[in-house]
């Protein structure tokens, strides 16, 4: 009898693993931490990984990632090869969406783009930025007259540990990417808290991620809900991983531990200590 009931329980079990949901969500092929990257084992790792499995476990779905380089993941998409696409964003490739009938999630993480310099530019007009040094795939938004107008080189890097090195060695003024992660870089990876920081006074965008697909709205329309639901424990994954640190802040890129030291310090000045 307890070997029936072992075998009616794994009958029961495989047979809700084979009926449930399974989607595809295409991803970069890319190291972005802390919002996502990729490891050597070609495991998909970060806040966007842990956020989806978390929704896939709240909605009783089975979600896979496929890792894909930047340029190839909108045709896989609209070729129906990737159920989703992270990120996205309605702003992005207008061109090649037109009448595709894509469908986008709410906001999913807000984030920053600008220009990182060395401390002492820092605040420096923008007409003294003459070299800016980029990613190849990223556009400079803000900077798009003075470089047709050639008052800005571009200098193109294969990714952010190239881009970095190039704007540290001085071969440029500053560097343009998304300043969460360049601040990352620097801080847990490169060992370099503070050899770059954010120009606030330079122009720079803000942004938000989104999951888009073609074909899935209704589950599109599912995640929704759970963004809105969960509020609490996606805000407290944000805080693990520090995708939104200090974005709407004065404190904007700088590395953790000297925002709590200016803080203090605000704190003992508004208290007359």
């Amino acid at each position: 009898m307890k070997l029936a009931r072992v075998c009616s329980l794994f009958a029961v079990v495989c047979a809700s693993g084979a009926s449930a949901e399974s989607y595809v969500i295409g991803v970069e092929n890319l190291a972005f931490a802390p919002h996502y990257s990729v490891d050597k084992q070609g495991q998909y790792q970060g806040f966007a990984r842990e956020l989806f499995d978390r929704f896939a476990a709240h909605s009783g779905v089975q979600l896979s990632y496929k890792a894909l380089p930047v340029e190839q993941l909108l045709p896989a998409l609209l070729a129906g090869q990737i159920d989703f696409k992270y990120p996205d964003s309605a702003t992005w490739a207008q061109t090649q969406k037109a009448g595709k009938g894509l469908s986008y999630s709410q906001g999913v993480v807000n984030y920053v783009d600008g220009v990182l310099v060395a401390p002492q530019r820092q605040g420096q007009p923008l007409e003294r930025l003459k070299r800016l040094a980029m990613v190849n795939g990223w556009t400079p938004w803000g900077y798009q007259a003075r470089i047709d107008a050639q008052q800005i080189q571009l200098t193109y890097s294969d990714d952010l540990r190239q881009m970095i090195r190039q704007a540290l060695k001085k071969d440029t003024d500053g560097a343009y990417f998304n300043v969460v992660v360049a601040t990352h870089y620097l801080d847990n990876i490169r060992a370099r808290p503070g050899a770059l920081v954010f120009d606030a006074k330079l122009p720079h965008t803000r942004g938000t991620f989104h999951l888009s697909t073609r074909k899935h709205a209704a589950l599109l329309q599912r995640f929704d809900r759970f963004l809105l639901e969960q509020q609490a424990e996606v805000a407290a994954l944000k805080g693990k991983y520090q995708v939104e640190a200090n974005l709407d802040s004065e404190f904007m890129g700088l590395e953790q531990w000297k925002v709590d030291y200016l803080k203090r310090r605000q704190s003992r000045d508004a208290s007359g200590g």
